[in-house]
């Protein structure tokens, strides 16, 4: 199971045997991402990295999945490249 925090915490779970070991395993349906609303701007700075960024505005740096999605529009690399506005979606409550 995921840890509450993850992503995919809220996801179905089904299970498939995989041939090749002869064992079960128990895989997540897809996530559909959502780009969640925000009302936060931060300007990177050199050195910033989206785990660094999480730890800052949630607290987990294993939130930075939300950072991304609220940024759908770039590419890992621009969202760590200084002077890129990033989209902070709200903390969770």
């Amino acid at each position: 199971m995921a840890n509450r925090s993850s992503r995919h915490a809220q996801l179905a779970t089904y299970r498939r045997r995989l041939p090749v070991v002869d064992q079960e395993v128990e895989l997540y349906q897809p996530r559909l991402r959502q780009t969640p609303p925000s009302n936060r701007l931060y300007r990177t700075r050199p050195g910033d990295r989206l785990d660094h960024l999480a730890f800052r505005f949630y607290d987990d740096p294993h939130q930075y999945w939300r950072l991304a999605d609220a940024n759908p529009d770039r590419e890992l690399p621009d969202l760590v490249r200084a002077g890129y506005l990033l989209r902070v979606p709200e903390r969770r409550r």
